[in-house]
């Protein structure tokens, strides 16, 4: 047990900091970039344009990124990769806890769109990553529930106390957590060698002929380590057939992210034009929904995912997503948005499901690069959701809406998680891929 709780313990806590110093500035964002734009306006078309910009070209940075971040994790280590984007994230933070005038407003939005490249995505995906390098198969949909369940505990933390503060005191104590974040990471945090001998059943089988063919040797293997480490469109195409499951999770993955991405883009400054929301009632939204969800996540998801499966949960998690995002869209008082988001001690169960799904469909050499994979397709997702939704709900929140339903762009974002629902459905998860104790004797066998 101790083996198993001292690495996961530290990277627990890690994630814990980076997304408390993340979520804290979430509930002050938009006043701070419609104060910046367009001051003293309840609705505001160029700050819904320039998020959506923003999340745009992000999501075509991680499109590329994740999917290398996660294979030179494969190859470097966990703990190597995870310093670049901790450390990144600090940097736009600083510039608006030291001001949020127009000018320092505009450095922050440059800098934030390039760091978050980078930044975006990559710690979850690592994180992942580092889980599934300890944690056994049977455990691992558990394992990455109390992993969300973790980040969702940080978003509670982060935006509770956001409610109470300034605005300038927000960024200070964001910055002052990520900087906490990142030294705590680098000292404590063990890092996982991966072992090149593991038997893995899709991308590494040809190493095991190489080895073969220069038993000798080692300069052919070294050479494929070092020049190999981008992930070939090609390599990422084997994956994505290798495997039905996997395609089919895939396809959840980009309508997930697309629906997750576009309802982001929209919701605050449609919250903002039709109730006059503010800082302080974003907050109290996002407390209530990290509350259930991490509820949901630390307990009843470990509870439930033995007897049911990720596959029944990531269904049941998708379906309330749906009921979510429609409640929103047709909102008729304040209080609908307060109820809609109780439904997220279900709807939290989607994404640790579908990533517990994919981590069972590769071998211990290429978790990395399977959850890489998945976040550059999630990545693909929020490049194509500003694209479609933030000019879609600009329009329906101006006087020139072709028909009065301010909240057309996110029922238009319920569909999209339809799609994802209906796929979730055909998944049939079979028992997974050889045991990764038989060829890892350094697997810790499970919680106990």
């Amino acid at each position: 047990m101790e083996k198993l709780w001292r690495p996961l313990g530290h990277l627990f806590l890690t994630f814990f900091l980076y997304n408390f110093g993340t979520f804290m500035v979430a509930p002050t964002i938009t006043d701070v970039t419609m104060f910046a734009v367009c001051p003293h306006q309840p609705e505001c078309s160029i700050a819904i344009y320039l998020t959506g910009f923003q999340q745009a070209v992000i999501g075509l940075g991680t499109l590329f990124m994740m999917p290398l971040v996660g294979n030179l994790s494969d190859r470097y280590g966990r703990k190597a990769l995870l310093t670049l984007p901790m450390s990144l994230s600090i940097i736009p933070l600083a510039i608006l806890a030291y001001s949020r005038s127009r000018n320092f407003f505009y450095a922050y939005y440059v800098l934030k769109t390039i760091t978050s490249m980078v930044c975006e995505g990559s710690v979850q995906c690592l994180a992942l990553a580092y889980v599934a390098d300890n944690v056994p198969v049977r455990r691992r949909a558990a394992a990455f529930g109390i992993l969300s369940g973790i980040g969702s505990a940080a978003f509670v933390c982060g935006t509770f106390i956001a409610r109470f503060l300034s605005t300038a005191s927000t960024f200070q104590v964001a910055t002052a957590v990520a900087i906490a974040g990142t030294v705590y990471m680098r000292i404590f945090l063990p890092d996982v060698a991966v072992e090149e001998s593991l038997k893995t059943p899709i991308l590494c089988r040809g190493k095991e002929k190489i080895v073969a063919d220069f038993p000798n040797e080692i300069s052919p293997i070294k050479s494929e380590q070092i020049f190999k480490s981008r992930p070939s469109l090609r390599d990422m195409l084997t994956m994505l057939q290798s495997s039905k499951i996997f395609t089919q999770a895939a396809v959840v993955a980009f309508f997930l992210s697309l629906s997750d991405a576009g309802f982001q883009a929209s919701v605050t400054y449609y919250l903002k034009a039709e109730f006059h929301f503010n800082k302080d009632q974003f907050a109290d939204l996002m407390v209530i929904s990290g509350v259930a969800g991490t509820v949901s996540q630390l307990i009843v998801m470990p509870i439930l995912t033995p007897f049911l499966g990720e596959g029944v949960l990531l269904s049941v998690g998708l379906f309330f997503s749906c009921a979510h995002i429609f409640l929103y869209s047709v909102a008729w008082s304040f209080w609908v948005p307060y109820a809609a988001s109780m439904l997220s001690i279900f709807f939290v169960f989607s994404q640790p499901c579908m990533r517990a799904i994919v981590s069972k469909q590769v071998g211990s050499c290429e978790q990395g690069k399977a959850q890489g994979c998945i976040s550059g397709i999630s990545s693909f997702a929020n490049v194509v959701a500003p694209l479609v939704f933030s000019p879609l709900s600009a329009l329906f929140l101006s006087d020139n809406a072709p028909f009065d339903f301010p909240g057309f762009s996110i029922m238009c974002v319920g569909f999209a998680m339809m799609v994802a629902f209906v796929q979730s459905l055909m998944i049939r998860v079979p028992p997974p891929i050889a045991e990764e104790r038989v060829d890892n004797p350094n697997h810790v066998d499970s919680y106990a």
